[in-house]
């Protein structure tokens, strides 16, 4: 079967494929030997023929391009038409019993260093098999590249050296996928670069480790970033939540040595650190309001309740294998819990108690969702989740580049038959009677079924009435204690009992079976805890990782296999075995990574390292996720009052909604910026990607205008510590505001249609009705004048054409002269850096945007440009 692989012969595109060729199919890549050798043994296909060896279709139509679609395969006589006829000629055997296991695969050389370009190396396979028997499978490997442009191989397994950089080769043989680390170092620094980043020798584990595998590679770290790109880049991804201009002055004006350790503390401790990843641990568990629906009687509660049971074990720091815990080992009912106790609780919790909900122990919400139901969507979002591994594949076939087969897949898939949970009328036995006893006094006896049902319980639980819940139980297939008490009998009387056949699962990767008499979501806690578990620590090390770094160590994040190894292994594998030693203290984790000069280094490149993407050597200027743009707009066009407001109570935020989707304003602008939609077992369900549609929003969207011209925002806050008009209020996030400057154009209309009216009667007429029409104009001119410029009486009498529109009222110098003051307008430029890029602006900077207040219009419409122009910065939107 190798060799068949190796030949193409079980490919996607020929009788690999599922509908195979020429009425000949085998398993897809070759890894069901069996099933392989009986469609190659089939009675009257011609394929195999052990009487007239030569005559053999496997032998006659690889070698004839005529005859056979797939073209010329081999010729006669070479050692592939050799194999398989030595083999044919012996029987075509295929022995089951005597069938020899892969042990290793060994790979000669292990690690390849190139010096220059057009290098050439030979790998050697050396295969040992579980009889000892050690043999060279060089012929019979497949390969490939990760890389071609760093190092290129052929179907021989000879690689040829490309352009400076590293990346991996990898082999495929029988069940086994080995990666080999090819790297060629770039050109020697200069000394003038090397001068320039001199830097001290790292003692801190992670910039060690790092700096090991830049050494290998010829590459100078960056320097570290400004204090200001610090503050703003930490607290952006720690908490998610723009820092404050106040709370960015007072840190650059700090002079303490380790005041960057002291702000990662205090990001650590705020309650955006246990929003922010809740956030994100609801992306990786799949906390999605359209999965939840019918889960629990009241719509639209269940994501709220994920959120909060996630975020204050976040924010209390629980360990995070025992936040785990409590997911994949989640029961309804705690110990000691009556049905009709927890149906009583969570009535109060889903009538608007959500946050009594984090309090209980586990949470089961995550196995009721309705896209998590049948066993074999729970193994692949288990291992998805947990594991950061793809199974998917083997659901088919053996994964093309893991170790996992289709028997490895349905072993893990058995285990999460019997977890029931999700329908919302599904009980335990147990509860049954209690569930049908709170049903009959609900619905008085009267019988309903589906809509109606659902309706009455709805209103019920609004009422605050106790309603029935669904119940996540095991439907273990043991023996009930009926039937034990009736074998115990037979065994005592001396008659036959039948042997019990207990169906088995297996989890990944282990070798002893689990018996499902019981529930076998303990075992797999326990496994996935387990310090020598090769994925749990590393899948949640890697998450995080690329949070901060913008590219995990293994990338894509949630797709750790053989053939996609880690980019720094040692690196990765110190962080997991450090994690654990810590007890899974996620703190630990964000605070060794934070604190790390690897996590510090500026965005600015040298000559080394500019190409670099994946070894850490510089940060990577990246696009900042959906939830922290929304809450930046807000954050920095809002009032001072109303930002702090915001991160005080932080409710009102993005990333402390706990939805994927919500149903308001902010709904396009999260999906314009790539929000998690939580629809798949991916981690791609989020995407940090810029866009053209993006620019469009943050330039032109009606949303932007409104909230840069609010009254309750910060250009009208500036503009009053001016003293000059607050800006034009817009049609923008405020509905209000929109329905208030509609009735005010409504009442110019109103005004001007009265005032022509008035112009055109006589002259004795005018005199009788001016009083009037006087007083109706100062009634709507004491309503407009809050917000709008106003002409006077005359003004609209002598030309009432010339009032056209509503614009902003018309600047009364003060007194002192702030005005024109250019002292003044910098401190507002100095404000509007601080608030939006978390810096103060530089001379050239200062200068340019004064001059473009006063030669604006009017001041107002001056900042105004200024804010708009700064949340559009590429700056503005991504970490830097």
């Amino acid at each position: 079967m190798p060799l068949l692989g190796r030949l193409g012969c079980n490919g996607r595109a020929c009788h690999g494929s599922f509908q195979g060729r020429g009425d000949f199919q085998l398993s897809l890549f070759g890894y069901d030997f069996s099933g392989d050798h009986e469609a190659l043994m089939a009675e009257n296909t011609g394929r195999v023929d052990v009487d007239d060896v030569e005559e053999s279709l496997i032998l006659a139509k690889p070698t004839d391009a005529d005859m056979h679609e797939g073209g010329k395969r081999f010729e006669k006589g070479e050692w592939q038409y050799r194999v398989l006829r030595n083999w044919i000629a012996d029987g075509a055997r295929f022995d089951k019993e005597s069938f020899q296991q892969l042990k290793t695969l060994q790979i000669e050389p292990s690690e390849i260093r190139f010096g220059d370009a057009a290098e050439n190396v030979q790998l050697t396979a050396i295969a040992h098999w579980a009889d000892g028997t050690v043999e060279d499978v060089t012929a019979l490997c497949r390969f490939s590249s990760n890389d071609d442009s760093i190092a290129a191989i052929d179907v021989h397994g000879n690689i040829q050296s490309g352009d400076a950089g590293d990346t991996h080769v990898v082999v495929y043989y029988d069940n086994a996928v080995v990666p080999v680390p090819v790297l060629r170092p770039i050109s020697a620094p200069t000394t003038d670069t090397a001068e320039s980043i001199a830097q001290a020798e790292p003692t801190q584990p992670i910039d060690v480790l790092v700096k090991q595998k830049l050494d290998k590679l010829g590459i100078v770290a960056s320097g570290l970033c400004t204090d200001a790109e610090f503050i703003r880049r930490a607290a952006l991804d720690i908490t998610g939540v723009l820092p404050s201009g106040e709370r960015v002055e007072a840190f650059l004006a700090g002079d303490a040595a380790d005041k960057r350790q002291r702000l990662v503390e205090e990001l650590l401790q705020s309650p955006a650190y246990g929003a922010w990843w809740a956030t994100r641990m609801s992306d990786w568990t799949g906390n999605n309001a359209e999965q939840l629906n019918n889960v629990l009687p009241i719509q639209n509660i269940g994501t709220k309740l994920w959120f909060n049971w996630l975020r204050k074990r976040l924010q209390d720091n629980m360990p995070y294998d025992e936040i785990i815990e409590g997911i994949v080992n989640a029961e309804s009912l705690e110990d000691g819990e009556s049905y009709l106790e927890y149906c009583r609780e969570m009535t109060e919790i889903c009538g608007g108690d959500f946050d009594r909900y984090a309090e209980r122990e586990s949470m089961p919400l995550f196995w009721a969702r309705r896209n998590f139901q049948k066993p074999e969507d729970r193994a692949i979002g288990f291992a998805y989740t947990f594991l950061g591994v793809r199974i998917e594949c083997a659901q088919c076939h053996k994964h093309p580049f893991d170790q996992w087969s289709k028997q490895d897949f349905d072993d893990f898939s058995t285990l999460f038959g019997v977890v029931r949970a999700g329908n919302a009328n599904q009980v335990s036995p147990d509860s049954k009677k209690a569930r049908e006893e709170l049903m009959e006094k609900l619905t008085g006896g009267e019988k309903l079924n589906g809509g109606d049902l659902r309706r009455k319980i709805q209103q019920a639980a609004r009422s605050g009435e106790v309603v029935p819940f669904g119940e996540l139980y095991i439907t273990a297939r043991g023996l009930t204690d009926a039937q034990k008490k009736q074998r115990a009998a037979a065994k005592k009387k001396g008659r036959k009992v039948p042997p019990v056949r207990v169906p088995t699962g297996k989890i990944l990767g282990v070798e002893q079976k689990v018996e499902l008499n019981e529930d076998p979501r303990p075992a797999l806690m326990q496994w996935l805890r387990d310090e020598s578990n090769p994925y749990f620590a590393k899948a949640i090390v890697n998450r995080v990782w690329g949070n901060y770094f913008g590219i995990g160590i293994v990338d894509p994040t949630d797709d750790m296999n053989l053939a996609n190894p880690p980019s720094n292994a040692a690196l990765l594998d110190h962080l997991a075995s450090e994690f654990i030693a810590h007890d899974f203290d996620l703190k630990w984790l964000h605070r060794e990574i934070v604190t790390s000069d690897t996590y510090q280094r500026s965005s600015a490149t040298n000559s080394t390292n500019a190409a670099d993407r994946k070894n850490f050597s510089h940060h990577l200027p990246r696009r900042l996720p959906a939830e922290v743009v929304y809450d930046m707009v807000v954050l920095a066009t809002g009032s001072t009052q109303k930002a702090d407001q915001l991160r005080g109570e932080l409710d009102q935020m993005a990333i402390a909604d706990g939805k994927a989707r919500r149903r308001n304003n902010s709904d396009f602008a999260l999906e314009v910026f790539g929000q998690s939609i939580r629809e798949s077992n991916c981690d791609c369900d989020r995407s940090d990607a810029p866009s053209l549609l993006q620019s469009i929003y943050l330039r032109n969207d009606a949303e932007m205008y409104g909230r840069i011209a609010a009254r309750d925002g910060w250009v009208a806050e500036a503009c009053k510590e001016l003293g000059i008009a607050a800006p034009r209020v817009g049609a923008g996030a405020d509905p209000r505001a929109a329905a208030a400057q509609r009735a005010a154009e409504s009442m110019r209309r109103q005004m001007l249609d009265r005032i022509r009216q008035f112009n055109k009667l006589p002259e004795a007429r005018r005199e009788q009705t001016q009083k009037r029409l006087v007083q109706q104009y100062n009634s709507v001119a004491k309503k407009l004048r809050k917000n709008y410029h106003v002409p006077s009486f005359e003004e609209l009498v002598a030309a009432p054409n010339r009032w056209t529109e509503l614009t902003p009222p018309v600047a009364t110098e003060e007194p002192s002269g702030v005005i024109g003051s250019d002292r003044a307008l910098e401190k507002v430029v100095r404000q509007a850096y601080l608030r939006t890029l978390s810096r103060y602006p530089d001379d050239e900077e200062q200068q340019v945007a004064i001059d473009y207040i006063n030669e604006s219009e009017n001041k107002t419409n001056g900042i105004e440009g200024l804010m708009w122009a700064l949340v559009n910065t590429k700056e503005f939107i991504i970490s830097h």
